[in-house]
């Protein structure tokens, strides 16, 4: 009787230690022209590691039409609602966001909007531009489409400069590739000003995959990503 007394004691406490257990929301931001399915094996590694689908946010934004897509109201509301309801719904009270090419840059608009910089635990980019895209040129001399105008990615456009230079979680960490055909399009190549454009301003730590495109960059590093929402 006392052996099966302790038995049930330890199962208690292992069974309360489990439900105590508690892992931050994650939100999956996709880039310009693709879909929340786009995160497919980022979901399953996570979910193989612990995590409950339910956990794992992934708002869908904008249109097939690539050039037509900018960081306009349309395309940033989903963004912020799901970064709410990621918040909400986080047993930490904090979140932590993987984006990849524009949703880099979206995932950072909604977090300034928002004001939850300090509720952002880990910030991933994977392919973003937070300094612009050297192919959609300078503004305002930029390529005249929606993605490259005051609201998109030009070079020194009003949205890029709004989103240089601040903090979007207590930690930050960009994913890039030397050799990413979007990224590093136009005759700078990846560079802006210097740096890596992928690069994100105050990162703890950049990991350079050359092996990888721009999408690849998002659906092969799903081991990276998780290693660096698990690096605090």
């Amino acid at each position: 009787m006392r052996v099966r007394f302790f038995a049930s004691v330890i199962l208690i406490l292992f069974s309360s230690l489990a439900h105590a257990a508690c892992l931050d929301s994650i939100l999956l931001v996709h880039g310009n022209g693709m879909s929340p399915t786009s995160w497919n094996p980022t979901v399953e590694l996570f979910v193989d590691k612990g995590y409950e689908r339910a956990q794992m946010f992934l708002p869908e934004w904008g249109s097939s039409c690539l050039s037509c897509n900018d960081h306009s109201e349309k395309n940033l509301q989903p963004v912020q609602h799901a970064l709410r309801a990621a918040l909400q719904a986080s047993c930490t009270g904090k979140v932590s966001v993987i984006a990849h090419s524009m949703g880099v840059t979206l995932a950072m608009q909604a977090i300034q909007h928002e004001d939850v910089a300090p509720r952002v635990r880990v910030f991933v980019g994977i392919a973003g531009a937070q300094h612009g895209l050297n192919a959609c040129g300078m503004y305002p001399f930029e390529v005249p489409v929606p993605t490259c105008g005051r609201l998109g990615l030009s070079v020194g456009s009003p949205l890029v400069l709004s989103l240089q230079n601040r903090r979007y979680g207590e930690k930050m960490y960009s994913i890039k590739s030397n050799f990413d055909e979007v990224i590093c399009g136009g005759f700078a190549g990846c560079l802006v000003g210097g740096n890596h454009t992928s690069n994100i301003d105050g990162q703890d730590e950049g990991v350079t995959f050359d092996q990888f495109g721009h999408l690849e960059l998002q659906s092969g590093t799903a081991e990276a990503q998780y290693r660096l929402v698990h690096s605090l």
